[in-house]
This record gives structure tokens, sequence and C-alpha cells, in this order.
């Protein structure tokens, strides 16, 4: 009898030494909701297996081998594992591909936050330099109506549209997909109240996160993805990730002396999943990226051991990938006339 009060005796020790951080936990992050469906962007099912569907057909590029999968690949959480994207003709991508899982949750698209949402992303995207590379948005919609079924399944996805076929609908129907990849992770059952779901270091890599502040940038649902900063606070970030060129941020697109060096704080989520690091990923691991962040943007030297559960708690942030995302659907054939 006397063991059983000790084991509970300590069992509410360790709930109350657990409560702190719980706290503190649940005045930053939020867990990962359902789907990422707003008033103004609803999920319907027509348009998301419309989207699907458009995010993996390369043929409506200008060469025909670039899809928003071919830099948002499955089987590397939704990124390409390069530095910076390779598009048609093989002309790359002035940045680094973030993942799309869960980037709907984001306040902006891209690193700059040049684009709104993942709406406006996906649609651009069709007429991108490095990107899908089509000259004008007429092409494309030529394109969409000579591949079969898709003319019939933008109306049934747009039916109340007169023309339903166009470049709006194009990114509305990919952001329809989009707003469904949510990657619910470890850390997700922690902020649920599961205190067994992150491990010991883990959670003392979570206190750190929290003490050292980082979670001060990276917050909220997306654990960053909310707001922007500038990348190298105490000294230049091109000192510590050797950089070359040197990317001026959102002041290339603003002309603002103010926004030099300034980026779209990126989300945490499934960071240990899709290296390198960075807006021009040159960074290759994420114990370098994490002392990288310790010394150009909290002026600190971080110890291996902090090093270290860091790590652990930004592992917990990987969750597991909507099955619609990792299997491609099939899609139906182009028909050619035969030679004469």
């Amino acid at each position: 009898m006397a063991w059983a009060i000790a084991l509970l005796a300590l069992t509410a020790q360790a709930r109350e030494a657990q409560a702190p951080l719980m706290e503190k936990v649940h005045q930053v992050f939020k867990p990962l909701p359902q789907d990422m469906a707003t008033d103004e962007f609803p999920i319907d099912t027509t348009r998301v297996a419309l989207g699907r569907k458009l995010f993996f057909d390369p043929r409506l590029s200008l060469d025909g081998t670039v899809s928003c999968a071919t830099c948002h690949r499955p089987a590397l959480y939704g990124t390409d594992a390069l530095a910076k994207s390779v598009g048609v003709e093989h002309r790359l991508n002035a940045h680094n591909a973030p993942t799309v899982l869960n980037a709907a949750l984001q306040f902006k698209a891209h690193w700059t936050g040049e684009r709104q949402n993942v709406e406006e992303q996906a649609m651009k995207s069709l007429i991108g330099h490095a990107s899908f590379g089509n000259s004008d948005f007429a092409a494309v919609i030529r394109k969409i109506k000579a591949l079969p079924g898709y003319e019939a399944e933008f109306k049934q996805a747009f039916a109340n549209d007169p023309e339903p076929v166009k470049p709006d609908n194009w990114g509305k129907a990919i952001g329809a997909y989009e707003r469904t990849l949510v990657t619910p992770s470890p850390f997700d059952v922690f902020l649920k109240g599961d205190a067994k779901a992150l491990a010991p270091q883990a959670q003392n890599g979570l206190k750190t996160f929290i003490e050292l502040g980082c979670a001060s940038c990276h917050n909220g649902v997306g654990i960053g993805g909310s707001s922007f900063q500038k990348f190298g606070v105490v000294e230049d970030y091109w000192t510590q990730t050797g950089s070359q060129p040197i990317d001026e941020g959102r002041f290339t697109a603003t002309k603002n002396p103010a926004d030099k060096y300034v980026f779209k704080v990126p989300s945490l989520r499934n960071v240990a999943m899709t290296p390198p690091y960075f807006h021009d990923g040159s960074v290759a691991t994420l114990p370098q990226a994490v002392r990288v962040m310790g010394k150009v943007q909290l002026g600190r030297e971080l110890t291996d051991q902090e090093v270290h559960d860091l790590v652990d708690f930004l592992n917990s942030l990987t969750g597991k990938q909507p099955e619609d995302f990792i299997a491609e659907p099939v899609l139906m054939p182009q028909a050619f006339s035969a030679s004469p």
C-alpha cells in the first residue's frame, strides 16, 4: 500500500513539474487544425480532386516537364532538396523551395512575401520565369482545354462561373487541395495534453526553444510563417552561412531600406525533413542551421547539449503526410494524331 501511495505522490509531482511548461506552451503555440479552409477559400471536394490532378500534372508548363510537384515532392516532404529550385528549361529559381505541407497556414507565400496566399502562388507560377514559364495565361488555358477531362472538371468544380476554365480558378483548385495538406505531429498530441508524446530530451529542447527567445518569431499554429523578420539581427547572416550572392530579401521588391535582409519567418513544421535550410539553401544540416540561428539572431554560441535538445524538439514537429499526397494521381493521357 505504501508503494502505491508513493507512486501516486511521484505522479502528482511530475504533473506539477510539467504544468509550468504546458502553460507556457499553450500561450505560444496551437495544434494544427483538421484542414486550412477559410471563409474566403472553403474546401470543396470537387475542387480538391481537380487541384490534386493539376498539382501533379507537368503538361501545363512551357516544356511539359514541370508541375507543382517538381519543387514540392512527396518523397521529400513537399520540397525538392535543392538549394534553389529548377524550373522549365533548367532555369534557376531565386530561392529555396519551402515545403508545401501546412503552407496555407502562413500569412504570405514566398520568402519575400510577394504572394498573398497559396492560391495566388499557384496561379502566378503558371507564368513564372523559373517555374512553369508560360508566356501568358491564354497559352495555359489552351493547354487545359486540350487535355482530356479537364474542361468538364473545371465546369463541375466552378459550376456557377460562366467561364470556369481560367487562371483564377486554377489557383483556387490547387489552393483547395493544398489546404488539405495538414501533417499532425507528436507535438500536436503534446499540445492537446499528452505529456508523454514528447520524450524528455525533446521537452528540454522545447523549454530551451522558449527560454532562448526562438518562439518570439517561431510561434502560433505554424511555428513560424506569421511575420517578417531581419535575417541577421546580431551579425550579418552570410558570415555564418557563407551565402553567395547575398540576397537583400524584401528590399529587392519594396526598395524600402528597412526591408534589407528581411524575409518571411519560415514555418518549422517538418523542418527535420526539409534540408537544405534558409532562403538560399546555404546550410546543409539542421544542427548547423540551429547554430547559425543562435549566432546571427541571438548572439549566442549554443552548447552541444542545447543544440541536441533543440534538434530533438524540432524532430517532434515531423508529421504524417496525407495519403493523397504520397500517392500521385493517374492522369488522363493526351490523344495524339497518328502520323500519316
